[in-house]
C-alpha cells in the first residue's frame, strides 16, 4: 500500500518522490513516511541522483499534513503517539540532513506534516494556488519544540507565533514574504520551472554542492555542536577533484562544464 500511495522514480539525474493519496490531498499515514525514508536511502545511495524533488499528486495539494482518519489507529495512546513521533520524527531529520540538494515542489494545500516536510528541504518552489498553515492549535495537537525550530529559522519566531496562533491558512504571497518559500510561480509553470531549477543545480558541481549544504547544517546548530573539521574536509575535497579542473578548464575554453562528483 505505501508503495502505491509514494511514488518513486529517476529521470536525468533527479530522484522523484510523489505522495500520491490525492483522494485524502495527500494526507499521510505511518507506512507512507517509511516508504519515504527508503526512497531516501536509495536516492542517496544512487550516484547517479543529484538532486531530489518532493511533490504532490493530483494538482490539489502538496501534502496536507497527517491521516486523520488513521488518528485511531496510529496515535490513540500515549505509547502509539510516540512511536508515530520516533518515525516522523527521523523522516524529517533524514530528509533535512539528506546530502544532496533537494526541492519542495508545492501546488495547492501545504499543511501540517506538509509545512513541515517542505521546512525540511532545501528549496520551496510553489504555485500562485498555493495555501500554507498549521492547523494543530484546532485540533489540540503539541509540536515538540525542536520541530518548531524548523519553521523558527525560516520565518523567526513572530510569524512562527502568528502561524501556529491564528491556525488559518496562508496564501502564496504570504508565504514568500515570510521567507516560507523561496519562489511563487503562475500554477501553470510551475512543473517547468521546477525541472529547470533542478536541471540548473543539477549542472553544477557536485561536491561544491554538498560542501555548502553541509556548512550551512553545521552552522544551524550551537557552537560546540559544529564539525567545522568535517566541512573543511569537504571544502578540501573539492579543490582535489578532477571536476576542479574541469571547472577551470571549462572557463578557459568558454563552453559549459561537465561535473561527475569525483
Amino acid at each position: 500500500m505505501s508503495s502505491d500511495k509514494i511514488l518513486g522514480h529517476v529521470e536525468n539525474g533527479i530522484g522523484h518522490i510523489v505522495f500520491n493519496n490525492p483522494e485524502k490531498r495527500n494526507a499521510v499515514s505511518l507506512d507512507m513516511w517509511q516508504r519515504v525514508a527508503d526512497l531516501l536511502d536509495d536516492y542517496e545511495k544512487d550516484p547517479a541522483v543529484r538532486l531530489v524533488v518532493l511533490s504532490g499528486a493530483g494538482g490539489k495539494a502538496f501534502v496536507s499534513g497527517a491521516d486523520i482518519s488513521k488518528f485511531d489507529s496510529e496515535r490513540a495512546t500515549r505509547e502509539a503517539v510516540a512511536e508515530y513521533g520516533r518515525v516522523t520524527g527521523a523522516v524529517y531529520t533524514r530528509l533535512q540532513e539528506f546530502p544532496k540538494p533537494t526541492i519542495a515542489r508545492i501546488n495547492g494545500y501545504c499543511v501540517g506534516g506538509g509545512v513541515a516536510v517542505a521546512a525540511c528541504c532545501d528549496i520551496r518552489i510553489c504555485g500562485q494556488g498555493s495555501k500554507f498553515g498549521v492547523p494543530a492549535a484546532k485540533l489540540g495537537l503539541g509540536y515538540q519544540a525542536k520541530y518548531v525550530k524548523r519553521l523558527y529559522d525560516l520565518v523567526g519566531p513572530s510569524y512562527t507565533k502568528e502561524i501556529f496562533f491564528t491556525a488559518r491558512l496562508f496564501d502564496a504571497d504570504e508565504a514568500r514574504i515570510m521567507g516560507l518559500v523561496n519562489r511563487v510561480v503562475p500554477d501553470a509553470d510551475l512543473d517547468a520551472y521546477v525541472a529547470e531549477y533542478a536541471e540548473r543545480i543539477t549542472g553544477n558541481a557536485p561536491l561544491t554542492i554538498a560542501a555548502l549544504k553541509a556548512a550551512v547544517g553545521e552552522l544551524g546548530k550551537d557552537a560546540e555542536d559544529r564539525d567545522m573539521a568535517r566541512c573543511d574536509a569537504m571544502v578540501e575535497a573539492c579543490f582535489a577533484s578532477q571536476d576542479y579542473i574541469e571547472g577551470r578548464t571549462a572557463f578557459m575554453e568558454k563552453r559549459k562544464p561537465v561535473f561527475t562528483g569525483s
